[in-house]
């Protein structure tokens, strides 16, 4: 069975490139160009490393037994090359939780070096470059052993995550985006931040707890079939208003540097934690003024994800994440 890792509550499977052939799967021999062939061999892959064993699904379990797959390294040393594989077959930018993992297993098969290691992701999304860099460098927290993921500086609004059509609001002094769709199925919903941190998020700001769904309600068909319209790319979604899909959040302010988060990703549907959508949280959080620069704590169902926002001059430098991960199986 392919190993199976947690972080935060987001699991994901790890194979390696020659894992993956020895199972039949039709991979090519370097990272750049798996991802520009993609719609030949994921879906099989997924079904090789992320279905549940015959007989071994729990009831009321999701369809496969991971968020999703991480294939590599395709090198011995660093830099090293990763794909990130949604159950849907899609490739992502950019997982924090998943390269969080990654990192851990390359720490454990004698690969991170001390000093750390750059991971570059490969992928096909027409809107973004290929690949996507994130140094990542072992570390401790509060006697926690982790990893610290650079993330770089985020860009904020519809451009920045290919957007189309969508109105703006003003709060906070803060020009901010109306996705009409997601104002329909809540009122409240009608604020929200997009930002891009190695893949595009669209944070909904809420201002009581009354409006932040919970998993169980994001899993159930009534928001679960018009959220998947909305996140995903054609032709499992719409692509409105991303034609490439965006990850939705909804964020609520929690006290002084906190927020309380929910994930549905593009690709995945809800999921119990995610690093980047975290970031991106902060990220939306700090530009309206609910946090600032420093140490901030983004709380979801899986876990708590702590982050560093650096300010310069007024703006977002870099946002770093510090994430944990071990082996399940």
């Amino acid at each position: 069975m392919t190993p199976l890792y947690d972080a935060r509550g987001n699991l994901y499977a790890v194979v390696s490139p020659q894992a993956l052939r020895e199972a039949g799967v039709p991979l090519p021999a370097t990272a750049q160009d798996c991802a520009a062939s993609r719609s030949s061999w994921s879906r099989a892959a997924v079904a090789a490393c992320c279905e549940w064993p015959e007989g071994e699904r729990p009831a009321g379990a999701k369809a496969h037994r991971s968020d999703g797959l991480l294939i590599g390294p395709f090198q011995s040393a660093p830099p090293f090359d990763v794909l990130i594989v949604n159950t849907d077959g899609s490739l992502a930018e950019r997982s924090g939780n998943g390269l969080t993992i990654f990192s851990q297993a390359l720490l454990e098969q004698g690969l991170m070096p001390e000093e750390g290691a750059l991971l570059r992701v490969h992928h096909d999304k027409q809107d973004a470059v290929s690949p996507v860099a994130t140094a990542v460098k072992p570390a401790q927290v509060d006697g926690t052993q982790g990893f610290w993921l650079d993330l770089g500086r985020p860009g904020f609004g519809p451009a920045a995550v290919g957007a189309q059509g969508v109105g703006t609001v003003v709060f906070q002094g803060r020009e901010l985006s109306r996705i009409e769709p997601l104002a329909q199925l809540d009122p409240a919903w009608g604020r929200s931040q997009f930002v891009r941190i190695g893949n595009p998020h669209g944070v909904t700001l809420v201002a009581d707890g009354a409006h932040l769904p919970d998993n169980e309600q994001l899993r159930d068909a009534p928001l679960n079939q018009p959220l998947t319209r909305i996140a995903y790319a054609m032709p499992e979604g719409a692509g409105e208003p991303c034609p490439a899909g965006v990850n939705l959040q909804w964020a609520l302010r929690g006290g002084e540097q906190r927020v309380i988060a929910r994930v549905f990703e593009r690709g995945e549907g809800p999921t119990a934690s995610s690093g980047t959508s975290a970031s991106a949280v902060a990220c939306a959080a700090w530009r309206v003024g609910w946090v600032k620069a420093g140490q901030v704590q983004v709380v979801m169902p899986g876990g708590t994800a702590p982050l560093l926002l650096e300010e310069v001059e007024g703006e977002l430098a870099r946002v770093s994440l510090f994430g944990t991960a071990h082996l399940l199986n």
